[in-house]
């Protein structure tokens, strides 16, 4: 055993005086020689050395308990297979790697490179850093560059979370990893599928490239790039993403959300379906809290409600902002504030006012500060008006305040209602009955059966009913009251058009593309809010 060990010293010594020149002219040219690659690979340990320079490329095959170093790496084996000359050897059984006391790496068998410092390790390997552990049947480590990579399928353990793919690579240095072809990422939270993943492990930022799921609970995010932290479980998303929700579907180019706090931000071509309640909120900058239901739209935004039918309501506003009451349960209904320039359409309706409110609980849209309401030929407009809405039509109109219905019957003939306050009932979307209350007028022209119009009427009253049919007047109820009959073009100027009259026609909105195009009054015709006095209070 002295005279085997002694031969193979001699021979060491030998290589290392007449083959490291030859060894250096052999780098790849994009590695450059440092301090460790000039090191040569040394035998700490082996019960047994055998040599003979005639047999195995004059290897030296080692062998019980083999120890060897290089350039601050130890391995461990059962034997070995050492060439002095290439400065490379071949270690199997229980291999395991030490590389200062943060990383391992064990397998069945090792081929390692002294000059590229490349350790090939096969079948059962497992490689340990720091908290990190990665599995898989064949890995290359790079000891230059800091890098491990497999390419037949592998598996990293980072605490909770657990990572598969085909191909990946992880650098000890930054601890950062790249996975590639059929990466799932899983931890007890979530599960994540893509094509691509770049993984930080210190931080737990995971960055996806290409169609990419994340599922979590019923809640799923698609994505094409994003990132996900799977500690603090916010999300970053861009290119058109889209996260799926109980009930809900939310999109944008460049969309945030933290699950914990349930905030949810989107820019660009943003959209919130609500496919329970059957709206959804669009613009190019939306805000939504999944936990309260509330939400808010900017910048072109829409609300388009289809739970009534065929028939799709549009709401444009400055900004549309959208509370929910009794979330998650059976009772659930959500109010709709829009400010400021809002507009409305429907086939059957449109509505003009600075602001409005939309509430599902009683289909009711409420219009403020010079309000306008149009439906087929008639205009309503008054200080506050209230729209009630059935399942495909028009319900009811409740307009307070200078409250004046105009029906237009040709372009210089329009029948008119004013009153302080007006109630309108309409069936399949026809008027069936007006109510006017307090200070009426009406100026009404009756249509004779050739539709030609002969006549006008004018009342004054403290109340009226009126009743219809097929669009035409059937029926004039009010008390006590002043009624004025003149042939056609006979009438005083201000027994023809009622105060306030105006016909806005160049502002209604004729299409939902129309809603974003705000249209003001003409100068002279903006109303003007009444005084609303209040009783004095008594002092004792």
């Amino acid at each position: 055993m002295k005279q085997t060990l002694h031969n193979g010293v001699m021979c060491l010594l030998l290589a290392i005086v007449g083959c490291s020149a030859w060894a250096w002219h052999r780098l790849p040219d994009n590695r450059k020689p440092t301090e460790q690659q000039k090191e040569r690979i040394v035998l700490k340990h082996a019960d047994n050395l055998r040599f003979d320079e005639n047999i195995m490329n004059g290897a030296q095959r080692l062998s019980g308990n083999v120890v060897l170093a290089h350039a601050g790496m130890v391995m461990y084996c059962d034997s070995a297979m050492l060439y002095e000359m290439s400065q490379t050897f071949d270690a199997f059984g229980q291999v395991r790697i030490v590389q200062g006391d943060t990383l391992t790496l064990k397998g069945d068998k090792l081929h390692y490179d002294g000059d590229t410092q490349i350790a090939e390790m096969r079948h059962n390997v497992v490689m340990t850093h720091r908290q990190q552990v990665l599995k898989t049947d064949s890995l290359n480590y790079d000891r230059l560059y800091n890098v491990g990579y497999y390419f037949e399928g592998g598996e990293l353990l980072d605490g909770d979370n657990k990572l598969n793919s085909d191909w990946g690579e992880y650098h000890t240095d930054t601890r950062l990893a790249t996975f590639n072809y059929n990466v799932e990422l899983t931890n007890p939270k979530f599960r994540l599928l893509t094509d691509t993943m770049h993984y930080d492990t210190q931080t737990k930022w995971a960055e996806v490239v290409g169609a990419s799921n994340i599922y979590s609970g019923k809640d799923r995010i698609y994505t094409e790039h994003g990132f996900y932290n799977s500690d603090t479980e916010q999300v970053k998303l861009f290119g058109k993403s889209q996260a799926f929700g109980k009930d809900r579907v939310m999109q944008g180019d460049t969309v945030y959300y933290d699950k914990k706090t349930g905030i949810m931000e989107a820019f660009g071509h943003v959209s919130c379906l609500d496919e329970r309640n059957k709206n959804i909120l669009t613009g190019d900058y939306a805000w939504y809290n999944e936990l309260t239901g509330e939400a808010l739209a900017t910048q072109r935004a829409l609300a388009r409600d289809f739970s009534q039918g065929n028939d799709t309501l549009y709401v444009h506003a400055d900004t549309l902002r959208m509370f929910t009451f009794n979330l998650d349960t059976d009772s659930v209904y959500r109010k709709l504030h829009g400010y400021f320039h809002a507009r409305a359409y429907r086939k059957d309706l449109q509505a003009v006012a600075d602001s409005l409110v939309f509430t599902s609980l009683t289909n009711q849209v409420t219009l403020y500060r010079d309000p306008i309401v149009w439906s087929d030929n008639r205009q309503i407009v008054g200080e506050e008006i209230n729209v009630f809405l059935n399942d495909s039509t028009i319900d009811s109109v409740y307009v307070d305040r200078q409250a004046l219905m105009i029906e237009q019957l040709d372009s210089a003939h329009f029948n008119q209602v004013g009153s302080q306050q007006m109630r309108t009932y309409f069936e399949q979307g026809e008027v069936r009955e007006n109510q006017a209350i307090g200070n009426v007028m009406v100026v009404n022209y009756p249509l004779e059966k050739d539709s030609l119009i002969l006549y006008q009427n004018y009342v004054e009253t403290a109340k009226a009913r009126m009743f219809m049919e097929k669009r035409k007047l059937t029926k004039i109820w009010a008390p006590a009251s002043h009624g004025y009959f003149y042939p056609l073009g006979l009438a005083p100027a201000e027994r023809t058009k009622l105060p306030g009259f105006a016909w806005f026609d160049y502002i209604r909105p004729t299409d939902p593309e129309d809603v974003f195009n705000w249209r003001g009054k003409k100068d002279g015709t903006t109303l003007k809010p009444s005084i609303r006095r209040q009783a004095p209070l008594q002092n004792l």
